[in-house]
C-alpha cells in the first residue's frame, strides 16, 4: 500500500492509498447536496465511507452533531480512522468497520436523522470482479448492492429522516422502486452533466422516510464549461467548502 496524506479545502487532512480507490468529485457533490439540509444537532451516518471523505467535509459544512462512518474494507476503515485522528475529530466522527448489510446488528433501529451514501454504481458481472480488489469493491456491487444500501437506510433513519445518495441515472428506475419498497419517498432529484450539451452521468437523490409523494426536480448541475474548466457552480461548491474552514485550521 502506498499511503499519502492530502489536505482538503476545509483544512482537514485525509489518508489515501494511491493504489486503491481514491475519492472523486461525486463524493464532493454528495456532501454539498446533503450539507445544507442537515439540521442542527443531527446524527448522521455515511454508508461505505471509504477513507472518510464525506464525514470530513460534513464536519465543517453541516450542522451535524455526530457523524458515524461505516466501512467494510479493513484497510479503508483504518485509513478513515487515521484521518479522523489526525484531525482530532474522535469526539465527533466515529469510524465503524462493518458491513452495512448487517446494520441491524451494528446500530439501534431508527437511530439517525440523516443517511448519506456514495455506493458502488455498477451491477456485478459474475466472474469479472475480484472480490479482494479494493477498486472493484468501490465501483461494482461486489460486497453490497443498491437494495442493501436502501434497506439499511430504512432501518437506520428516524421517521421523516433524509437519505442522500449519488448514483447513475441508468439506475433511477431501480432507485425509485427500492425507495418505495422501503418507505423512503424520493423528494429531490438533480441530474449532473459533464457539459451543458451532454447527457447526465450522475444523479443526486434525496428521499425521506414515510413522507408524502411529491418530487422536486432541480436544474441540472453542469460540471465543466469546457475541458479543464469547472463551471461557476462547481467553483461555488469548492468555495463553500473552503469558507467552512475552522479558524484554527
Amino acid at each position: 500500500m502506498d499511503y499519502q496524506i492530502d489536505t482538503l479545502l476545509n483544512g482537514h487532512k485525509i489518508y489515501q492509498d494511491t493504489q486503491r480507490f481514491m475519492f472523486g468529485i461525486d463524493a464532493i457533490l454528495l456532501a454539498d447536496f446533503a450539507a445544507s439540509s442537515i439540521r442542527k444537532d443531527s446524527s448522521v451516518i455515511d454508508l461505505g465511507t471509504g477513507t472518510g471523505i464525506i464525514p470530513l467535509i460534513l464536519d465543517t459544512t453541516s450542522r451535524a452533531k455526530h457523524i458515524t462512518a461505516v466501512e467494510v474494507q479493513h484497510d479503508s476503515a483504518t485509513m478513515a480512522q487515521s484521518s479522523v485522528s489526525i484531525n482530532g475529530l474522535q469526539q465527533k466522527i466515529e469510524v465503524v468497520e462493518g458491513d452495512l448489510k448487517t446494520a441491524e446488528s451494528l446500530f439501534p433501529k431508527h437511530h439517525f436523522n440523516t443517511v448519506v451514501s456514495n455506493p458502488p454504481y455498477m451491477a456485478k458481472s459474475i466472474g469479472k470482479e475480484n472480490p479482494n480488489d479494493a477498486k472493484a469493491i468501490a465501483r461494482h456491487e461486489v460486497l453490497c448492492n443498491l437494495e442493501d444500501v436502501i434497506k439499511a437506510a430504512d432501518y437506520l433513519l428516524h421517521d421523516h429522516g433524509s437519505f442522500f445518495m449519488i448514483h447513475r441515472p441508468t439506475r433511477l428506475a431501480d432507485i425509485f422502486a427500492l425507495c418505495k419498497k422501503y418507505s423512503l419517498e424520493p423528494k429531490v432529484l438533480r441530474m449532473v452533466v459533464p457539459f451543458a450539451n451532454k447527457e447526465p452521468t450522475m444523479v443526486l437523490v434525496e428521499a425521506r422516510k414515510d413522507a408524502k409523494p411529491e418530487l422536486k426536480v432541480l436544474p441540472q448541475l453542469v460540471v465543466y464549461n469546457k475541458p479543464g474548466e469547472y463551471s461557476e457552480e462547481i467553483i461555488d461548491i469548492y468555495r463553500r467548502i473552503e469558507a467552512s474552514k475552522p479558524e484554527q485550521a
